[in-house]
């Protein structure tokens, strides 16, 4: 299990239990399913509106998978990612801070998610 902390200054810090490495869950859903009021439009990373930020709880870089393709062209147009910092990303094997809920899947780790 991987706890995920739902953090944004408009609500109350909301703190939830996701199934880790269950490849279905995404951010978006877990938010879903315990009524988190993330912003979203189409659910299928075209839109940039369930943009959020990554951080892991215990002070180590997140894990999370590697950016989607749709990600990373999103990301790239809507300002949160240039193209230098994704190829310093791949030089650091580092992930990005930024994700779109709809596209990031849980894995086990605890996560802190700014929305």
């Amino acid at each position: 299990m991987a706890l995920v902390t739902f953090t944004n200054p408009e609500y109350r810090d909301k703190t939830v239990y996701a199934v880790a490495g269950s490849h279905t869950q995404t951010i978006l859903k877990l938010a879903k399913e315990n009524k988190i009021p993330i912003n979203f439009e189409c659910e299928d990373g075209e839109c940039g509106t369930c943009v959020i930020k990554v951080s892991s709880l215990d002070d180590k870089p997140p894990m999370g998978g590697p950016l989607t393709e749709k990600e990373k062209t999103v990301l790239r147009s809507i300002g949160k990612l240039t193209k230098e910092e994704m190829e310093q990303m791949i030089v650091d094997d580092l992930p990005s801070p930024w994700r779109l809920a709809c596209q990031m899947i849980v894995r086990d780790e605890d996560l802190r998610i700014e929305y």
